[in-house]
């Protein structure tokens, strides 16, 4: 099958270099630090305090809001800290921090589901805390469960994993393959959406051949290679690539029929209806030039990312920058306190050479910007008004519309710093609206 692909997009370098690292489980940390929201949508409350013991996949943090999902912890111990802590932005966020007792015991709750219809599976995903795991953090049983008025027909599964560096999701294609298949068939079970397509970069040739062969006697789950393109793997550019349709502006994908989870997603899916233990880990990529020995970690959620690093041998050179996510839209941590949380998929240290900001020139409106767009926006005259303070005009130009994939600040020969004027511009609205 042949695909029209999206409008615009970037080359970077794939630098790939754990492809083949197959993943490591780390253990247990000295200490793990949990924060009430993993998510977008409601903070959860917490439900132990400083002094009280707790065990593996025990809810520790809950919300009675519909856009939310319960955390709970990833060991057993002691809770040794309840408190606010910066974890990333500006906005503090209530955190427990637990010091493990090596034991591991697992909270009695912790049980397979009785799944019998659409409602009691949209229960059980939402009980096991899942979010999106390509990095998104949408809460999943949201995602499963539409407006009534859509007509799903389209499940796509998301193994584009565009981003330079990370090769977690293609490593959960490599190890945990019939997971992946027996996931896409509860989801399609349940939700009634009669077909579900799998795109992969090509840039993957044994995770696509892996996969379709695991399919090759399932009639609506089919494996797609697609031209290796960042941002081929954001939301709105698979849809397109894979069907033809485009989410209109301010839109969902259920706008055009589809909806869209990660791979390990839907493998967590499986493991979740057969076990009952809730998402209390996450395979990382370490990566970056800083970094001694890079490898895919299984970590568990709230380990500090020191001591990542610290198991996958330390530094080669101090890091001056260190990344959770990829090199194009992942965030700057501040401290190696930090922890790995639910939409964790790579933490990168990069050194110095690596990790420089580069110096601003006046913008030569040579266009190129524009041209890398996927979103078709003019990200240079976001940035004239960002720069100029003129954000009552922004709603102009669409500035919600922009998915932050960097391209435009990739392909910038004066080094314009444009992505984070958008995510300045947009936060300005955002405060407009709540005001």
């Amino acid at each position: 099958m042949k695909f029209q692909g999206f409008r615009g997009g970037v080359h970077p370098p794939q630098a790939k270099n754990t492809m083949e690292c197959a993943t490591v489980r780390m253990g247990i940390p000295e200490k793990v630090i949990i924060p009430m929201q993993q998510h977008i949508g409601a903070l959860c409350q917490t439900m132990v305090k400083k002094g009280d013991t707790v065990k593996v996949g025990q809810v520790i943090g809950n919300s009675d809001a519909y856009v939310s999902v319960p955390i709970h912890s990833s060991v057993s111990g002691t809770v040794t800290a309840v408190s606010e802590r910066i974890i990333s932005g500006s906005n503090p966020v209530v955190c427990i921090e637990i010091k493990p007792d090596g034991l591991q015991e697992v909270s009695e709750d912790v049980k397979p589901p009785v799944v019998d219809s659409k409602e009691s599976f949209i229960k059980a995903i939402r009980d096991s805390g899942l979010t999106g795991l390509g990095g998104a953090g949408f809460p999943t049983h949201v995602k499963l469960n539409p407006p009534k008025d859509a007509k799903i027909d389209t499940l796509i599964i998301n193994g584009a994993e565009c981003e330079p560096y990370i090769t977690s999701d293609y490593r959960e294609c490599m190890e945990n393959t019939e997971n992946i298949v027996e996931g896409i068939k509860n989801v399609l079970r349940w939700t009634g959406i009669p077909k579900a397509m799998i795109g992969i970069e090509d840039n993957k040739p044994e995770a696509i051949k892996k996969l379709k062969k695991a399919v090759e006697n399932i009639d609506n789950i089919s494996v797609h290679g697609l031209k290796t393109l960042y941002p081929q793997g954001a939301e709105k550019m698979l849809i397109k690539t894979l069907t033809g349709r485009e989410v209109p502006p301010g839109k969902l994908p259920s706008h055009v029929g589809c909806l869209v989870m990660n791979v390990a997603s839907v493998a967590f899916v499986a493991e979740y209806l057969k076990t009952g233990m809730p998402l209390i880990k996450k395979r990382v990529t370490v990566d970056g030039s800083s970094v001694k020995t890079p490898m895919n970690i299984e970590v568990l959620i709230g380990t500090p990312v020191g001591e990542v690093f610290k198991f996958s041998g330390g530094f080669v050179s101090e890091p001056a920058k260190i990344i959770m996510g990829g090199p194009m839209m992942g965030i700057s941590l501040y401290s190696d306190e930090i922890p790995v949380m639910k939409y964790t998929n790579a933490l990168l240290a990069l050194n110095e050479k690596d990790g420089k900001i580069p110096e601003e020139n006046v913008c030569i409106r040579c266009g190129r910007c524009v041209s890398v767009c996927p979103m078709n926006l003019l990200p240079f005259d976001i940035d004239r008004l960002v720069k100029a303070n003129q954000y009552d005009d922004l709603d102009k130009y669409n500035v919600m519309d922009c998915i932050e994939c960097g391209c435009c600040a990739y392909t910038c020969p004066a080094k314009r710093m444009l992505t984070q004027s958008i995510r300045l511009g947009k936060d300005a609205l955002r405060r407009k609206a709540k005001k």
